[in-house]
């Protein structure tokens, strides 16, 4: 059978935080080859799929992932080598089987992930199909709108913003490419200002900008002077979107805005601040606008803002589909972040998006913080046709690569080409 898979390998390579994390090699009984690299959080949910860590404190802080490399290897490759690459549902649910628990953690969520990925890629190119063809059919053919990390606070950065990142979602865009244009020509704009004003322009983790402000509210009145300074409309051609993280400044049951000096707040005078934010400010999109514990919260946010705004849980959903069900149930939220190493298989981040498509739920594909030079997410939300994408900011190759794979895609499909989110 030339679609048999012949031999699974693994390595240990850096991601762009220089992290250990694991690239799988697939090869087919026809000579196909195909690679693929996993991502890495740092603001993550606590009940995400395990990324399998050595904890040897001698080997890169103990963040070396060998054991995962060694699964990949001695226990996956094994047990899926002579399998049809096609047939991806049963190949990862032969890995979850063989990992046996409910959250990854034996095998490891990176090991598993990795393979899943590659074999997406090689069924792909032994179809001779595009990745995002292969997976997303005929019908495959939506350029999402990308949420532009270009401010962080919180977690991600060293400074005086409570609130993790602020991002620009270029939506009056006629196409992706222009798209493109509007967010890096911001981008620059923005950099620009903040060095009028005599602050950092070194750019974190996902390639946004992270300097002490005067305020919480100072980054969005920034970023509207940017996207005005680089001559367009906000709120028209370029909306604001949020993922301040709640989780990482809830603290026994409250929030502390401790990094800005703005104090403690309950869970009501959150969504308080929120509406008040949305009143003022271009705001398409909040996600993590609470603790990702902080279900009934949640809900009076979506009740008081989900007739507006996207409502987004990533945290609180962890691409799970149980807890997704559970947030259907309970009018939770209106929108659902999409991320493959959360739950750590293609087939199961599938189903997640199903189920969001089914109850009439945006969702929105996302990269992680620690991040590769693997494009397979830009091909994955073309394929799952959301109309939206979180990649990072317009710098980083690592994110840059994601990007230029859809200016790639968008050529490709021609005229046939579509571009914009769905309503909400």
């Amino acid at each position: 059978m030339k679609r048999a898979i012949k031999a699974v390998d693994a390595m240990e390579i850096l991601d762009s935080r220089g992290n250990p994390t694991v690239r799988v090699f697939v090869q087919l009984e026809d000579g196909t080859c195909a690679q693929a690299s996993v991502p890495s959080g740092a603001s993550t949910g606590e009940h995400e799929a395990v990324e399998l860590r050595d904890g040897d404190p001698k080997r890169y802080g103990g963040k070396g992932v060998l054991q995962a490399v060694k699964n990949v290897r001695e226990v996956i490759g094994p047990a899926v080598t002579g399998m049809d690459c096609t047939r991806q549902v049963q190949l990862d649910q032969t890995m979850i089987g063989l990992d046996g628990t409910a959250n990854k953690s034996r095998l490891g969520a990176n090991a598993i992930l990795g393979v899943s990925m590659a074999v997406a890629k090689v069924a792909a190119q032994s179809c001779n199909l595009p990745l995002y063809a292969y997976l997303g059919g005929p019908n495959a053919v939506r350029l999402p709108v990308p949420m532009m990390n270009v401010l962080n606070g919180g977690k991600h950065a060293d400074n005086s913003v409570d609130f993790q990142e602020f991002m620009i979602a270029p939506v009056g865009a006629p196409n992706f490419a222009e798209a493109m244009r509007y967010g890096s020509e911001t981008f620059h704009a923005l950099k620009g200002l903040l060095g009028k004003q005599g602050l950092a322009t070194a750019v974190g983790d996902e390639g946004g900008f992270a300097p002490n402000l005067k305020s919480n509210e100072h980054a969005c009145e920034i970023i509207l002077e940017a996207i005005q300074t680089a001559g367009f409309a906000p709120g028209e051609d370029i909306a604001l979107a949020l993922d301040p993280a709640a989780s990482s400044f809830h603290e026994n049951g409250v929030y502390n805005l401790s990094k800005s000096g703005q104090g403690i707040k309950t869970s009501a005078e959150m969504v308080a601040l929120w509406k008040s934010w949305v009143d003022k400010y271009p705001i398409i999109l909040l996600e993590d606008g609470l603790d990702e514990n902080d279900w009934s919260g949640f809900a009076k946010l979506t009740d008081a803002l989900g007739d507006r705004i996207q409502i987004v849980g990533d945290d609180i959903y962890v691409t799970n589909t149980e807890f997704i069900r559970r947030g259907i149930s309970e009018g939770t939220s209106n929108a659902v972040l999409i991320k493959l190493n959360q739950i750590g298989t293609v087939t199961e981040t599938v189903e997640a998006v199903r189920l969001c498509k089914l109850a009439g739920w945006s969702f929105l594909m996302s990269h992680r913080s620690g991040e590769t030079e693997d494009s397979f997410l830009a091909d994955f939300a073309v394929a799952m046709d959301g109309g939206q994408i979180k990649s990072g900011s317009v710098c980083r190759s690592e994110r840059l690569c994601k990007y230029n794979r859809f200016l790639e895609i968008e050529r490709e499909l021609g005229a046939h080409a579509n571009f914009g989110l769905y309503d909400f």
